[in-house]
């Protein structure tokens, strides 16, 4: 397994994002423009616009699918970072927590326990963006069970 760093931490999955998702969305606009400018008689635009509509359906239950495995990644990188920081220094975390956007909580998961407690309070004292923090790590922990 490869190293990860900052230039390799982010994660594609092809058959998702090179395939499904945009054949989704293609068809989506040719049934769309289809049903607009098809001269052939009004039973071909009833299917076209059922063909659109049924595109759409299965678009918006993948992008759903996507946002639930997100919310839910989201709440244990928070849970997460609470028990490093709890371990790390003895203090819970939540009230620091109320200063980070998710973002930068997500980010700050890559620094090393040695350099986590120290790059919370400047991430908080200098609001710095995720990218900015990902930066700023010396000693990288990767991710390596991402979704």
């Amino acid at each position: 397994m490869q190293v990860q760093n900052y230039e390799n931490h982010k994660k594609w999955t092809p058959l998702h994002h090179f395939v499904q998702l945009p054949l989704s969305i293609l068809l989506t606009v040719w049934f769309a423009f289809e049903a607009v400018t098809n001269k052939n008689g009004d039973i071909q635009k009833i299917w076209v616009a059922l063909t659109l509509i049924g595109f759409s359906a299965i678009l918006a239950s993948l992008l759903q699918r996507i946002q639930y495995g997100l919310l839910l990644q989201n709440r244990i990188i928070r849970l997460e970072m609470r028990y490093r920081y709890y371990q790390l220094t003895q203090q819970p975390f939540e009230e620091l927590e109320k200063k980070l956007r998710m973002r930068q909580i997500a980010a700050l998961r890559f620094a090393s326990d040695k350099e986590l407690p120290a790059l919370v309070i400047k991430t908080i004292s200098d609001n710095l963006t995720s990218d900015a923090i990902k930066r700023q790590i010396q000693q990288w922990q990767g991710d390596y069970h991402r979704v």
